[in-house]
C-alpha cells in the first residue's frame, strides 16, 4: 500500500514552464510512489481535469481545489499581487488541509510550491511530519550588481537583503523550521542560513530535472551566425543585462553572434535602453513573451544557452537546454548547477561583475568554434538521461522515505 500525502501545490499545471511546471512534474513523479491529495488554485482546474481525463494512468490523484470568488481577487492579474494572495490562499485553505488529512488519515504534509521559505505555510500542515520545499528565497545580489538597476529594482534588492539579514529573528521562517523534518534546500545559500540547531533536517535538493526529448540530437540554425538565447521574466536579478554586455564584448571580436532575449517584465525598459546606447540593435534582439510552442522552435533555432541569473533562477530553462543538447553558459548559483559540469557547460563563478561579464563574453567566443559547441551538445544530451524527471522522481522518494522511516522509528 503506498503511503500517503497532503501536497500543497498552489503553483501546479500542465503545459506550463517555471514553478508550474514544476509542481506538475513533482506531483506526477510523486504519484508513482505514494497516494496523493493535491490542493492547488481552482483556476487550474480547467487544465488539470481534462489532461488527466487524457492519462488515465494519473487518475489516482485526488485533486483539491480553492480560490477566492473571482469579484474578491479583482486587484490580483498575472504575477501582480501574487505575494498577498498566496498568503491569504494559504490562512483560507488551511481548514481543508486540516479536515482532509484528518478524513483520510494522512499523516505527511509536503508544502511544494511556492518554494520561497519567507512565505506561509499551512499551520495545520506544519503540525503534522512536515516536508518543506524546495525552497529557497535567502540569495541575494550584492550591491556591485544591483547598482546598475534602475531605482525600484534598487530599492527591491536593498530590501531583499535587509530581510534576508533579520531572518535570524523572523519567527516566521524559525516556527517553519522547527516543525519541518524534512528540508529541501534549493541552494546552498539557503541551506547554509537554516539555523545550525536545524540544520540536520535540511539536504540540497534542486526543483527541476530535465523533460527528455525523443529527439537524438536538436541541431542549431545552421546560418554560420552563432545564435545565443536567454529565457526569463525580465527582471534586474536575472542578469540580462550582463549577457547584453558580454555580447557586446565578444561581436566586437567575432560580429558573428546574436543574442535572442526571450520574455517580458519589469526590466525591459532598461534593457531596451542599454541595447540603444550600446548600437547593438543589430545584435540584441527582444522576442517578447511567447508560446511554449514559439519557446521550442526558438530554443531549437539557437546554438547556446545563456543563464546570466545572479541567484536560482531559470533553470527549467537549464534543464530543457540539457534535455536539447545544447551547451549553457550560466553563473554558479550553488543550487540547479551542481547537476552542470564543465564537459557540457561552462560554469561562471558569481565573483566582481566585471569580472563575470569577460568571462560570460569568453565563453561566448569560445562557442563560435561549432566542434566546442557539438562536444558540449552531445555530451549535455547524454547527462539529460541522468537528470530526468524520472530519476528525479525516485530521489523524491527516496528523501521523503527515509526521512519518514526515521521520524516512525523514534
Amino acid at each position: 500500500m503506498k503511503e500517503k500525502i497532503f501536497v500543497s501545490g498552489y503553483a501546479c499545471e500542465p503545459g506550463l514552464g517555471s514553478e508550474i511546471g514544476v509542481g506538475w512534474h513533482w506531483v506526477l513523479e510523486m504519484s508513482k510512489y505514494f497516494e496523493l491529495w493535491v490542493l492547488t488554485r481552482e483556476s487550474n482546474r480547467h487544465t488539470i481535469e481534462p489532461w488527466i481525463a487524457e492519462h488515465p494512468e494519473y487518475s489516482g490523484i485526488h485533486f483539491l481545489y480553492y480560490d477566492w470568488p473571482r469579484w474578491a481577487r479583482f486587484w490580483k492579474k498575472g504575477l501582480r499581487g501574487v505575494r498577498t494572495y498566496y498568503n491569504i490562499w494559504q490562512i483560507c485553505t488551511n481548514g481543508i488541509v486540516k479536515r482532509t488529512m484528518q478524513e483520510n488519515d494522512i499523516e505527511i504534509f509536503h508544502h511544494l510550491t511556492y518554494g520561497n521559505v519567507l512565505w506561509k505555510v499551512s499551520s495545520y500542515g506544519r503540525t503534522r511530519f512536515f516536508v518543506w520545499g524546495p525552497v529557497g528565497g535567502l540569495e541575494t545580489v550584492p550591491a556591485e550588481y544591483s547598482s546598475f538597476y534602475d531605482r525600484r529594482s534598487r530599492l527591491i534588492e536593498k530590501l531583499r537583503r535587509f530581510v534576508v539579514r533579520m531572518t535570524k529573528w523572523n519567527r516566521g521562517f524559525l516556527r517553519n523550521c522547527k516543525h519541518a523534518d524534512l528540508i529541501l534546500c534549493k541552494t546552498e545559500i539557503t541551506r547554509g542560513r537554516i539555523p545550525a540547531r536545524y540544520a540536520d533536517k535540511a539536504i540540497p535538493f534542486t526543483d527541476v530535472a530535465a523533460d527528455v526529448v525523443p529527439q537524438s540530437r536538436i541541431s542549431g540554425n545552421g546560418s554560420g551566425v552563432t545564435r545565443y538565447i536567454t529565457v526569463g521574466r525580465l527582471d534586474a536579478w536575472r542578469g540580462f543585462d550582463l549577457a547584453i554586455e558580454a555580447i557586446a564584448d565578444a561581436a566586437q571580436k567575432n560580429p558573428a553572434v546574436r543574442l535572442i532575449i526571450v520574455g517580458d517584465g519589469p526590466d525591459k525598459i532598461r534593457l531596451k535602453k542599454i541595447v540603444a546606447e550600446r548600437g547593438l540593435g543589430e545584435i540584441v534582439f527582444f522576442a517578447g513573451k511567447v508560446s511554449m510552442e514559439g519557446y521550442r522552435k526558438l530554443m531549437q533555432e539557437s546554438d547556446v544557452v545563456v543563464n546570466a541569473a545572479l541567484k536560482e533562477g531559470a533553470v527549467t530553462v537549464s534543464f530543457d537546454t540539457m534535455a536539447s543538447g545544447k551547451p549553457l553558459i550560466c553563473l554558479d548559483t550553488t543550487g540547479y548547477t551542481r547537476y552542470f559540469t564543465n564537459e557540457y557547460a561552462i560554469l561562471i563563478p558569481r565573483v566582481g561583475r566585471q569580472e563575470v561579464v569577460r568571462r560570460m563574453a569568453d565563453a561566448m567566443l569560445r562557442l563560435t568554434d561549432p566542434v566546442q559547441r557539438e562536444q558540449l551538445g552531445r555530451k549535455a544530451l547524454e547527462a539529460s538521461s541522468r537528470f530526468s524527471w524520472e530519476n528525479h522522481g525516485k530521489e523524491i522518494r527516496d528523501a521523503i522515505t527515509a526521512a519518514y522511516t526515521s521520524y516512525s522509528t523514534k
